[in-house]
């Protein structure tokens, strides 16, 4: 049940909070992919301060004053990459993925003409996820370790009719 999170734009002092909910949130997938070194999990304390500091959008999920989830997006010309979409593993499964990614895609509205974003390719949950949400498989591609992602895209609904 998502009704008792709140979800609002990050503040560099949530930097530690977003970091943990990240890397336990990511631990499935280094299991899933045998790669301890998926970038969310390598990623340091100061990328996230600078991530939360710099010109993105950076949205926390809380449950009364836990952060359960977060996520990101980086504008860049007509596109937002949106980025580290993260839930804490005893959340996952109740919308909060869900309601973080609608509340990203909101955030940019009107200032991007599509989301894109990628996901390993054998993680069936995050794709199901994705095209629920409207997001269709564009391309293949190998991250830096070697593993098969799928890349997504999605038109931003406020463009859709253009």
């Amino acid at each position: 049940m998502t009704d008792d999170v709140t979800i609002a734009p990050a503040v560099v002092a949530d930097a530690g909070e977003i970091l943990t909910v990240q890397r336990a949130a990511y631990l499935v997938e280094a299991q899933r992919y045998r790669d301890p070194f998926l970038p969310p999990l390598t990623e340091t304390l100061d990328e996230v301060r600078a991530a939360l500091a710099g010109p993105g959008v950076v949205l926390a999920a809380r449950r009364g004053t836990r952060l359960v989830g977060s996520v990101r997006a980086r504008l860049d010309g007509d596109t937002a990459h949106v980025g580290r979409l993260s839930v804490a593993p005893d959340q996952q499964g109740a919308g909060v993925g869900g309601r973080l990614l609608t509340a990203v895609e909101q955030a940019c509205a009107g200032r991007v003409a599509r989301f894109a974003l990628f996901t390993g390719a054998q993680s069936a949950d995050n794709l199901g996820l994705y095209a629920r949400r409207g997001y269709r498989v564009v391309a293949h591609r190998a991250d830096e370790n070697g593993n098969r992602l799928a890349v997504l895209e999605k038109v931003s609904p406020a463009r859709s009719g253009a």
